[in-house]
């Protein structure tokens, strides 16, 4: 048997710090597209806002900050004008492709 006894040292994982290229942004976002998932498309969206500064993200869409983390929660329904706010201000666009 492992002995775990260390593990209360390691980080907690966090996405933002492997967001590293506009490259991998747009990978994540496909991967995150394809679960169909609506809050976890509004969470990652959070987690490249945080990679990219939540401050420089928040200017550029139009929000606060902190309307920006509400809506950008895991469990939020953030409305597609705010999708495609901070989409724009994250310079990504989201496309349609037949399934």
């Amino acid at each position: 048997m492992k002995n775990y006894k260390n593990i209360e040292n390691v980080s907690p994982f966090d996405v933002a710090e492997f967001l590293q290229t506009d490259e991998d942004i747009a990978e994540y976002l496909n991967q995150v597209l394809a679960d169909n998932d609506a809050g976890e498309l509004a969470a990652a969206l959070g987690y490249i806002a945080k990679a990219k500064g939540m401050t420089e993200i928040a200017k550029a869409s139009g929000l606060s900050r902190e309307a920006l983390y509400k809506a950008l929660r895991p469990d939020s329904q953030p409305r597609l004008d705010t999708i495609q706010r901070v989409c724009t201000a994250l310079g990504v666009k989201l496309n349609v492709v037949p399934a």
